[in-house]
């Protein structure tokens, strides 16, 4: 197992990677500060040390450090463990989930390479609720979709709040920016993929049907929690499609709307495959991209 240091004081400088989270204008995560990604809880840690981003160190209480010695082992990843009162004085709060890893961001890859090794994307236009983003990640990694790609007033994935509602999973789904937009979609459509549009708006289609007539790979479009896609994004679009509604009910939250998207494409597109011959899943990387 990697070195375990004991932290007895909460002013031990070795721990400042993980110092004072609570505060906005000294975190280490929020835009324009040091860059580093944060792994909140076993399962998400877990998940840090199997991704491709360089782990700085791990800090916790004893028992959740031990449960993750077999992850630890073989590493040289710095292991600090401290009790939960020095922990909380560090951090700044209480962690309930008793343990925090820091990382150095990973070498992402561009958005060509996210389409050519994906047979589904999710493509975002103004997701910056950082919790529904995170929620995205997870849908995106749970229902087989090859990657994601940002437009516009997005969220950084990489944000804590990201992070931890995504499970960690934002960890190992591969993203990158899309730009320019929305012209930035013509070039998913050199490597194959159908740009859908979720909107509401009339006149889309019904997304079962759509789904059901096999269009190979598919870039679907998702908008802001608020507006939705907007009309350039909806235009640049090869297809509108919508989730029908029960009586009294316009549209579901950004991320159920994906979770339920996601399904009928990557359900459908598993028992056909590509335009191209290629294999309908491609897996979502755990190392590297």
């Amino acid at each position: 197992m990697a070195e375990v240091i004991r932290v007895a004081s909460s002013t031990d400088r070795r721990v400042d990677d993980f110092r004072d989270l609570a505060r906005a204008d000294r975190r280490p995560d929020r835009p324009g500060g040091r860059g580093l990604v944060i792994a909140e809880g076993t399962v998400v840690v877990r998940r840090m040390l199997a991704s491709p981003y360089p782990i700085r160190a791990v800090l916790g209480v004893q028992r959740r450090v031990t449960e993750l010695a077999d992850d630890l082992d073989g590493t040289d990843v710095p292991v600090y463990v401290a009790d939960a009162e020095t922990m909380a004085e560090v951090v700044g709060f209480h962690l309930n989930r008793g343990v925090l890893a820091v990382a150095d961001r990973a070498r992402l890859p561009d958005a060509e390479a996210v389409a050519r090794q994906a047979s589904t994307v999710a493509v975002l236009e103004g997701v910056g609720d950082h919790e529904n983003l995170g929620a995205l990640f997870r849908n995106v990694a749970a229902l087989g979709v090859g990657g994601v790609l940002l437009g516009p007033g997005c969220s950084d994935p990489l944000y804590r709040r990201s992070v931890r509602v995504s499970m960690g999973t934002v960890l190992r789904v591969p993203f990158a920016p899309l730009t320019p937009w929305p012209e930035g979609v013509s070039l998913l459509r050199g490597y194959g993929f159908h740009v859908a549009a979720l909107t509401p708006s009339a006149g889309s289609q019904d997304l079962a049907g759509f789904a059901g007539r096999g269009h190979g790979r598919v870039a679907l479009l998702l908008g802001s929690e608020g507006h939705g896609l907007s009309r350039e994004a909806i235009d640049a679009a090869d297809t509108a499609v919508h989730i029908p509604m029960a009586d009294g009910v316009d549209s579901l939250n950004i991320a159920t709307a994906g979770a339920v998207a996601f399904y009928e494409l990557t359900n459908r597109a598993a028992h056909e495959p590509d335009r191209d011959g290629s294999p309908p899943d491609h897996p979502v990387p755990t190392e590297g991209w």
